[in-house]
């Protein structure tokens, strides 16, 4: 008898599980009592059978009757599926009667009362329409407008996005820890690979935290050169970014056209450290070597006409009715959410705040040069495109005052056990052939101490907290990445947007799984 009551309780906890509950009627309670007290002779699967049976041909004059569903409040929790899967569904495809009414049936089987929660939030699965329930679909990872092995859950009534749940770590490396067991030297070439669209800035910023715990100034020439390049960075990223959005919502034109630039600029970087991407050019001291010859002619022919270029990929874009059907009023996100959020870079300043660590925390020589921070109104896709596009402009600006003042002189700091000797010197100073020998295999100690530094890079503040033990290799480096304080807003950015529009929310945020999942 105890199985029996058990097996009871089981069933009808299976059937309160469906978003759309049961009604009942007196004659409906006393079908279903009088089917379960004859479980004692006909056995259980019997009775469950004859216990559907009836509930189906009883309620299905009643079905044309649907109405928003309540929320039932009951002491029996729901447990998990067991068996009766069909039968079960087409008892949960019924709808309820009898709203705030006691139900009359055997005791420990049927809820007591039911009752609709008011307060229910809209995200809430049970306050939803019963004719069109949330369903979940998987976002990625692979997906073509996912950049990368991003992944989410995406809670949708219809078409419209209900919750976007992100799934981070797919990507995950261990990069932090790895650089434990590295020397500040053989550390850097990790940063290449966090953000592998804005290399060299990457490189930067673990370069001045180092410098800064040595106490170290870098040549002038060599800060010029990583301004140069740290821009060079900059419109490669946005490129990528613009061009990959564009081409998300259905642009493919851009795309071709601005990928022709990408590529000269990838040469600029293979003709001053030998790699198009993974470059380790940038380095604590410095940088690795000097430019090489008519290099800087080059990159002046390319920045006078890529002006050019910006314009028609403008033309293309800014006042194409699909683009700004695509983009306005889009992902919008207020100057109080981002800043809630700890947005940075473009997501920031499309929020309408001024903030750019080149301009009220200069570095390098950023100091020494002019530009503008563009900043947006709406907080937008449209807004946040319109930047990168301003952005463009005045990284071309500051491009070419580094190419009119660029100074001579050394590109590294001339203290052997920081940056190599020069090779020519190696082959007549013994010395300087034992300090190259010690920098590769056991490298340099750093002070005690520890340091945040951050920079503007592309996506926003890409920052490290170094902490430093005397030693030669690091005691920890946390990296704060921009796109994973970006990434934690998909969900109220999305919300109440359709489902096409998660694809320009995506590309707005111009994210990388390097840096995002390390």
């Amino acid at each position: 008898m105890m199985m029996l009551e058990w097996h009871k309780v089981s069933l009808f906890r299976r059937a309160s599980r469906g978003r759309v509950r049961l009604r009942y009627t007196a004659a409906t309670a006393a079908a279903i009592r009088s089917s379960l007290y004859q479980t004692k002779s006909i056995g259980i699967m019997a009775a469950a059978a004859r216990l559907f049976n009836t509930t189906r041909s009883v309620f299905s004059p009643l079905r044309r009757l649907a109405s928003p569903s309540p929320r039932i409040t009951s002491n029996i929790a729901p447990v998990s599926r067991r068996w009766f899967s069909a039968s079960a569904a087409r008892l949960a495809e019924s709808v309820e009667l009898l709203k705030g009414q006691t139900i009359d049936g055997p005791e420990g089987v049927f809820p007591t009362t039911i009752t609709e929660d008011k307060n229910a939030s809209e995200t809430d699965p049970t306050n939803e329409d019963p004719k069109m329930r949330h369903f979940t679909v998987n976002f990625g990872p692979q997906h073509p407008a996912a950049h990368g092995v991003l992944r989410l859950i995406l809670e949708l009534n219809g078409e419209e996005i209900i919750r976007a749940d992100p799934h981070v770590g797919l990507l995950h490396r261990g990069t932090e820890k790895f650089i434990e067991y590295k020397t500040y030297l053989q550390a850097l070439p990790y940063f290449d690979r966090l953000d592998y669209v804005s290399m060299m800035c990457n490189e930067q910023v673990f370069s001045l935290a180092v410098e800064k715990l040595l106490n170290v100034e870098v040549p002038e020439r060599a800060q010029y050169i990583r301004t140069l390049f740290g821009e060079i960075t900059r419109v490669l990223n946005h490129l990528m970014a613009v061009l990959t959005h564009a081409m998300d919502v259905g642009a493919l034109t851009p795309f071709l056209w601005g990928f022709e630039e990408r590529e000269k600029l990838m040469e600029f970087y293979e003709r001053v450290s030998g790699a198009r991407m993974h470059a380790a050019y940038v380095r604590p001291g410095g940088v690795s070597q000097d430019l090489p010859i008519g290099l800087l002619d080059d990159i002046y022919q390319w920045a006078t006409q890529f002006g050019d270029r910006v314009d028609e990929i403008e033309e293309l874009l800014t006042d194409n009715r699909i683009w700004k059907a695509r983009t306005q009023h889009i992902g919008i996100v207020t100057a109080e959410e981002a800043m809630n959020y700890s947005f940075s870079g473009v997501m920031l300043r499309g929020s309408g705040i001024p903030w750019d660590v080149r301009k009220v925390q200069p570095y390098d020589a950023y100091d020494k040069v002019e530009f503008d921070v563009p900043v947006g109104t709406n907080g937008d896709c449209y807004d946040r495109y319109l930047i990168r596009i301003e952005e463009f402009r005045q990284s071309l600006r500051i491009i070419h005052q580094c190419l009119n003042k660029m100074p001579g002189g050394p590109v590294k700091v001339e203290d052997f056990k920081i940056a190599p000797p020069p090779r020519t010197m190696m082959k007549e100073d013994m010395e300087a052939l034992i300090h190259h020998f010690l920098l590769y295999t056991k490298g340099y100690a750093v002070p005690p101490g520890e340091t945040y530094t951050a920079i503007e890079a592309p996506k926003g503040e890409m920052g490290v907290y170094v902490v430093s033990d005397g030693t030669e290799r690091p005691y920890r480096c946390k990296i704060r990445a921009p796109g994973f304080a970006h990434l934690a807003g998909a969900d109220f950015m999305a919300r109440k947007h359709y489902l096409p529009d998660m694809v320009a929310i995506i590309g707005t945020m111009d994210l990388v799984f390097g840096e995002v999942d390390r």
